[in-house]
């Protein structure tokens, strides 16, 4: 269908078609493809093909019960190996409303139905033997390894030498000698000293500046962090916030008693 101005709209003549919606394995929408790829190359079939057909069985004894309806569906190809030949339809009817939609060749837009029915896929158990077979030659095909050792009949080594024009490679017989690595101050053992003695170097310390870092502090006592945090904790106040955010600084006991000693 066109418009007065020849641009393509949609098609909705076969908008209430029933259809149905079918979740299908790989191995079976692959046949599809290639019986439909066989049809469209040949010229003498104007007619879509027929690749499966669906056996509906129902138990007469219970017609109102929904579970008694069962769907089969059978490959109309014989594909070679051990690919299932017949399939469980799982219909499910609590689904959201959907339609199909297609286009063609041409760029036209069509409304194919709206779907009835919604199905899930999975080997009949006639086939269950065969698709046990079919899933162990897929493992062992992706065990397989695709990379291969080849071995070189030059063992001189004259294809593994840099080419003229190739910089940045170092030869293995190189006399240079690398650089050690620097050691972190962090990284260095600190051993403890007597806490009396920690806490005096603390005092005269907090008498240069009211205000340190942690990691001044480490650097000035060359002690472990650890062990410096819990007598900070003792006797200095952190700030969270404010101008000296950051650092610490002596508890107001603490800086009493340094003032009285320096009056004295």
């Amino acid at each position: 269908m066109a418009d007065d101005g020849g641009r393509n709209v949609l098609e909705t003549a076969r908008a209430d078609r029933s259809v149905w919606l079918m979740k299908c394995p790989p191995v079976v929408s692959r046949a599809w493809q290639a019986a439909a790829a066989s049809s469209s190359s040949s010229e003498a079939s104007a007619t879509q093909p027929v690749v499966a057909k669906v056996v509906l069985s129902v138990d007469p004894l219970c017609k109102d019960d929904p579970s008694s309806v069962q769907f089969k569906m059978e490959m109309a190809q014989t594909d070679p190996g051990n690919t299932p030949k017949s399939y469980s339809l799982n219909m499910f009817k609590d689904f959201v409303p959907m339609c199909v939609f297609s286009e063609s060749s041409q760029g036209k837009y069509s409304i194919e139905g709206k779907v009835e029915h919604k199905f899930d896929m999975e080997p009949h158990s006639d086939n269950l033997k065969d698709y046990g077979k079919l899933c162990r030659e897929r493992t062992n095909k992706a065990m397989i390894k695709t990379r291969q050792v080849q071995v070189i009949d030059n063992d001189h080594g004259v294809l593994m030498r840099p080419m003229p024009g190739m910089v940045g490679l170092i030869p293995s017989g190189s006399k240079e000698k690398k650089k050690p690595t620097p050691t972190k101050q962090s990284d260095v053992k600190r051993t403890r000293r007597d806490r009396r003695e920690l806490e005096n170097i603390i005092f005269k310390l907090f008498e240069r500046q009211p205000n340190w870092a942690l990691k001044q502090l480490v650097l000035e006592t060359d002690q472990p962090e650890q062990f410096l945090k819990e007598i900070l904790n003792d006797l200095c106040v952190y700030n969270k916030r404010g101008p000296n955010q950051g650092t610490h600084e002596l508890k107001p006991e603490y800086k009493k008693s340094s003032e009285d000693v320096d009056t004295a």
